[in-house]
Parts: structure tokens; sequence; C-alpha cells
């Protein structure tokens, strides 16, 4: 998988178009949740496209310190599903990482993350923080990545 980091701004058409299909067809579609993907943070965010065949197959953002929360972020983590079972999460997450490490290097990472998916992300690093809450109707929990993981 090719990844590539760019700002809203740098964003192609094309490119945008498929991280917003990606996103509905996840997130709306795939799970039932109606809810306001086009937030108005997109601007703010760092975009982190994994491209198969000049395709987006997985992508996440990423908002620097106060863009979103307090600490940095990664958000929107997302692969398509013909692509799932092939480490694609793990690498994009991976690259996700080193966006936040090579550009906001020292802080705590925080993300809201899907509850069935909190031992993924401990095992990036993440740990739990607090209980399980509904998001869009949908458990979730905050995790922090301590900057020294």
């Amino acid at each position: 998988m090719e990844v590539s980091v760019k700002t809203f701004g740098e964003l192609e058409k094309e490119e945008l178009y498929q991280v917003l299909q990606l996103r509905a067809a996840i997130f709306v579609v795939e799970q039932e949740c109606a809810y306001q993907d086009l937030d108005g943070k997109d601007r703010k965010a760092l975009h982190v496209l994994g491209k198969e065949n000049g395709d987006v197959v997985a992508y996440t953002r990423v908002f620097g310190p106060g863009d979103y929360f307090d600490d940095a972020s990664i958000g929107r983590v997302a692969v398509r599903s013909d692509f799932r079972g092939k480490g694609l999460g793990l690498e994009i997450m991976e690259a996700s990482l080193e966006v936040v490490r090579g550009r906001y290097a020292g802080v705590t990472i925080t993300l809201s993350a899907q509850q069935y998916l909190e031992k993924f992300y401990k095992d990036l690093g993440f740990r739990s923080i607090g209980e399980t809450y509904l998001e869009d109707g949908i458990p979730h929990i905050r995790m922090v990545k301590d900057p020294e993981n």
C-alpha cells in the first residue's frame, strides 16, 4: 500500500471523493449510523491516504493538539471492506502515528475508539480512559497514547 499525507487543500478532487465515499460506505451504510460525517473539521486535519492501484483503500485523519481534542488525535480510521484482513488497518495507523510523532513530537494522542476495536488500539500502545459511552449510537471508549509509547 502506498501511503501519503495531505492537507485538505492538497487533496485532489478524486482523492476527496474517494475518501468521502469510503467514510460513507463504512460509517453510514455498513454501520447503519446516520451521522454528520462532514463535520467541518476536515479542513484542519492532515489526511493519511492508503492507496492500492490509485484507489483509496485505507484512511485516517490526524489533528494537532487543540484542533479536535486538547491532545493530538487520530480519527475516521477506515479500511475498505474488500481490503480488510490484510494488515492495512495496522499499516495506516502506524503511518498516522508517524505523522503525529513527526509533526507534533512529544505529545499525547487521544482517540475516540469504537469499543470493539479497543484491543487493536491497545496493541498499538493506547490505554483506555473512563467508561464506555455512546457516540452516534455506537459504543466508544476514550483512549490515549503517551508520548513515550
